[in-house]
């Protein structure tokens, strides 16, 4: 670490030191201090770098939340380690893409999504963990990787890669958006004080560890010496429990998270008297529902991985419909297609300067260049500003568009890709439509062959086959043709009129 870098793995010494006998880890039947919570670190880092992990090397991860994977995560920040996190609800044809793009030295599996694995390459992989109770050919137990620390210490800077999201898709295979410490601090030093948290914060870990909403809190919660309540899989009973046994005070959320919290709240008779942020996305009737049967305070804003999470926040009653005013360490505004700002009241699309900002997407030089153009991070997302200085989230770019089902991103092209490879589909439109439980949900709009016949459970089941179950269309409408513009290209937004 040089004179003047900070890296994630700093708080962990520092919260050692300062809150030790703390706890930094909590879960139903564990408990880690502060103190206990660097020694788990240290020994992990050290196995890793007895085993020949390296500074820049990519660790992948396709398992549950649990204490291991924040260990991971912290060992990784004192090596230099890359985690890349793997969306555990992939099939084993995305999972391969997403292995091939990363080209890790190791891969951490939980014991459950082995299956996932069956059949895939491999060849490039020098180490395999296995956490949770079992084995495997080829495999060691994660457990055995924690090594008396050597006292071998590796220099790692602010500036250096910590994390790798998966994020837009591009033929099939997501792109992966590097996140370096100083994003993470930044992002962090955010919204601490907005939200006033403090050592005696809990944050349950609801959210998958894979996503920036649930990695990006739970790094906040240990920049300020809190405790992270991790959920290890989400059983709503459970974590509505969690809440009152470890008086946890924030949350995040993405339908339908929260409701069926509220579900299991009501079930259980459970207080939620210590819980007093929640943060995401949900349905006013969720939110409103929050409201009259607790304490807590709904909070949403605008951001995306490659902000390092969010750069708008505020409380939603401050200003329904808008995500927020820009947060400090964020500089933020709305151009047009010359990269020219747009007069306020105006839609444009959403760019962002700053430090929060990711410094590119991995081995992908050309979508970094076009995503910096002008100097700015053009997120793809279409917003406008109030003459209070609010943001409105309005939409995607047609070139970005994208629905969002229960906090996932799916990509239409995606989706379309593997229905027209069924030979009796002639073309196909995939669109997002409202959903109650979801918040969206995918629907298909399918012109079939002449002559050609299929059934909207044949169109689902061939979805849920190749790619992610939370990828595969709830609807599906059939029609005699679909709309097409001059070049004859399907005209999606004449879709969404007629079919969303």
């Amino acid at each position: 670490m040089g004179l003047r870098d900070l890296t994630l793995y700093h708080f962990l010494e520092h919260n050692a030191r300062i809150f030790g006998s703390k706890p930094a880890v909590l879960t139903s039947d564990r408990s880690l201090t502060h103190g206990q919570f660097l020694d788990r670190v240290d020994q992990l880092a050290s196995g890793l770098l007895k085993l020949g992990i390296a500074r820049g090397d990519r660790i992948c991860i396709l398992a549950q939340n649990s204490p291991e994977y924040l260990e991971l995560y912290g060992a990784c920040a004192k090596i230099g380690a890359v985690a890349y996190p793997i969306n555990w609800r992939l099939t084993a044809e995305e999972v391969q893409q997403v292995v091939t793009l990363a080209d890790p030295q190791m891969m951490t599996v939980g014991i459950v999504h082995l299956p996932q694995l069956e059949g895939l390459d491999l060849s490039g992989l020098r180490i395999r963990a296995i956490v949770g109770a079992g084995s495997a050919d080829g495999f060691m137990s994660f457990s055995d990787l924690y090594e008396p620390p050597s006292g071998e210490s590796v220099e790692v800077g602010s500036d250096e890669p910590f994390v790798i999201i998966s994020t837009a898709a591009v033929a099939g295979v997501p792109r992966g958006a590097v996140l370096t410490h100083a994003n993470l601090i930044t992002a962090g030093y955010q919204i601490i004080p907005v939200l006033g948290l403090t050592s005696k914060d809990r944050h349950l870990a609801a959210l998958p560890l894979f996503h920036i909403t649930g990695l990006g809190l739970s790094l906040a919660m240990t920049q300020v010496g809190g405790a992270n309540v991790v959920l290890e899989t989400f059983d709503p009973a459970m974590g509505s429990n969690l809440i009152d046994e470890y008086d946890v005070t924030l949350m995040a959320d993405f339908p339908p998270v929260l409701s069926m919290l509220l579900d299991a709240r009501e079930a259980t008779g459970a207080q939620w008297k210590s819980l007093r942020w929640v943060l995401g996305l949900d349905a006013p009737d969720v939110i409103q529902r929050l409201y009259t049967e607790t304490d807590a305070r709904f909070w949403t804003g605008f951001g995306q991985s490659e902000t390092s999470g969010v750069v708008t926040l505020m409380p939603v009653e401050e200003k329904p419909g808008a995500t927020g005013k820009p947060l400090p360490a964020a500089r933020v505004r709305c151009v047009d297609e010359l990269g020219e700002e747009v007069p306020t009241g105006e839609p444009g699309e959403i760019a962002v300067q700053g430090p929060l900002v990711f410094s590119g997407y991995w081995r992908d030089p050309d979508a970094t260049d076009y995503a910096f153009r002008d100097g700015w991070h053009h997120t793809g997302d279409i917003g406008k500003f109030d003459g209070d200085g609010y943001l409105y989230y309005v939409g995607r770019k047609p070139e970005k568009d994208l629905i969002k089902s229960g906090g996932e991103n799916v990509y239409p092209e995606e989706v379309e890709r593997v229905i027209r490879e069924l030979p009796q589909v002639a073309a196909v439109s995939v669109i997002g439509v409202p959903d109650p439980k979801w918040g969206e949900a995918v629907k298909a709009v399918v012109e079939l062959e002449p002559g050609e016949s299929l059934t909207a459970d044949e169109i689902i089941e061939a979805v849920a086959g190749r790619i992610a179950s939370f990828k595969k269309p709830r609807h599906v409408d059939f029609v005699e043709e679909l709309p097409r513009g001059p070049g004859g290209e399907i005209d999606r937004e004449a879709v969404k009129a007629a079919h969303g």
